[in-house]
């Protein structure tokens, strides 16, 4: 698709969305010991950007839950777009941990409407999946707008489904720790055993199964 803008120059329509719009992309749940691993891509217009900001959006670790959750149903209704995607602990185990989040990755950016020509990726590593064009940003979620909008909608979506699995694998304190590897939840592996949505690779590095 072209665009013909002032002057008579066109430009394709994903480098019209990169110039205009910043596109982020932010994962959840790597480092736990339960459960998949979420991600989410945001696009956002300069003016949205800043709209968000102002309304509190930041690196999702440092806002508690209530203003998440105030902050989801803002974050989509001034995207120009977003979607998420995940990896199970069948991937994450068999694939291993990098892989399985790149996965994850690459399934949300495959949901957006448009193909992004560059991304901006939270975090030290390349995304080894993606041909496009791309950037990473160590601590990325507490410098660009489009990045910490991903690590909430991927944060809040990861929460929810933690919550609801807790009706199906209670005694491990689910609904608390997120999957994540404290010492409760690792009280209650030793008590109740594995399920199977604990990673079988992460627990056997730890030596706790």
């Amino acid at each position: 698709m072209k665009l013909t803008f002032q002057g008579g120059k066109e430009e394709d329509h994903r480098q019209v969305l990169n110039k205009f719009s910043e596109i982020g992309i932010d994962e959840v749940g790597r480092g736990a010991v339960f459960g998949p691993i979420f991600s989410a891509a945001v696009v956002l217009t300069k003016k949205n950007e800043l709209i968000l900001r102002q309304l509190g959006v930041k690196d999702s670790k440092k806002l508690t839950p209530k203003k998440r959750e105030f902050l989801l149903p803002k974050i989509i209704a001034l995207s120009s777009d977003y979607s998420f995607g995940q990896s199970s602990v069948r991937e994450i185990d068999q694939l291993g941990v990098r892989y399985a989040t790149e996965l994850s990755m690459i399934r949300a950016i495959k949901k957006l409407k448009d193909n992004p020509s560059e991304l901006l990726i939270d975090g030290p590593l390349k995304l080894r999946l993606w041909k496009g064009l791309q950037s990473n940003i160590i601590s990325g979620d507490s410098k660009f707008t489009s990045i910490a909008s991903a690590s909430i909608i991927a944060k809040v979506k990861r929460d929810f489904l933690m919550e609801r699995l807790e009706r199906k694998f209670s005694g491990y304190f689910i609904f608390k720790n997120k999957g994540y590897g404290t010492q409760e939840h690792f009280a209650s592996l030793k008590e109740n055993g594995m399920t199977t949505l604990h990673r079988k690779s992460f627990l056997t590095k730890l030596n706790l199964i």
